[in-house]
């Protein structure tokens, strides 16, 4: 699935729904851990404090599952 698909998906479901929608598509493993996030940047779902506490993690880890409040 690609980043078209996923945002006219998006279109088509309620907000509340949304967030929860793109992460059971990346945990079945439909999308990749990159169009997660850049979706959920492009609607504001990434906390910038987060943001930062994970950029300073992903030094330290090779895995690390990205924090989108449902």
């Amino acid at each position: 699935m690609n980043r078209e698909e996923v945002n006219w998906l998006l279109q088509t479901i309620k907000a509340k729904n949304a967030k929860r929608f793109v992460l059971a598509q990346y945990e079945s493993r439909r999308i990749s851990f990159q169009l997660m996030t850049d979706v959920a940047r492009e609607r504001g779902w990434i906390n910038r404090r987060a943001n930062r506490f994970l950029a300073t993690a992903a030094r330290h880890s090779t895995e690390l599952p990205i924090a989108i409040a449902c």
